[in-house]
């Protein structure tokens, strides 16, 4: 089912300028999830950017948002530390148990965003989230949280203390 376009609102922004990407990369790496740059041979999930064994590959003459690379990061973090290293491609195809994690997934993003003083439309841009971007955009900002007794019982955050992260690597 195709979901209409997303309306522009003040919450919207336009593609996110190349210094977000250079912040995000260096968080990620900081946090120990690193990603590999080099010219992708084959298509990723989205544009520029593929899981191959639990690693994040970049191509930056293919990226279209950098946000989606905070975003897909955030599949890699919360995935448990032994399964990482299973993670191919497309994470939910094929996993539907890993369909829930998106939940996870999305606030683990906000609070990155936050942690880093990043716009969070930059990663929840009107491109991505099937047309939900700002309705998801919205709901974070009014402090609801959907998804957050995932984190809690990943053991990566409190109720009472997000959006700061406990960690951000699941164990």
């Amino acid at each position: 089912m195709l979901l209409p376009a997303p309306a522009t609102g003040h919450l919207a922004s336009p593609p996110a300028p190349a210094h977000y990407l250079d912040q995000i990369l260096a968080f990620l790496a900081a946090i120990g999830l690193p990603v590999r740059e080099a010219p992708l041979e084959k298509p990723g999930f989205l544009p520029g950017l593929l899981i191959e064994k639990g690693e994040l590959w970049l191509d930056r003459t293919r990226l279209l948002y950098p946000g989606d690379v905070l975003h897909e990061a955030g599949h890699i973090a919360v995935t448990r530390a032994a399964e990482r290293p299973l993670l191919q491609a497309n994470v939910t195809e094929n996993h539907p148990e890993k369909d829930g994690e998106e939940l996870a997934v999305l606030l683990w993003t906000y609070a990155a965003c936050l942690k880093l003083d990043i716009p969070p439309a930059v990663v929840f841009h009107p491109a991505g989230y099937k047309g939900q971007s700002e309705w998801l955009l919205q709901l974070f900002a009014a402090g609801q949280y959907m998804g957050l007794p995932l984190l809690v019982w990943m053991e990566m955050t409190t109720t009472e203390g997000f959006p700061v992260m406990a960690r951000w690597l699941r164990g």
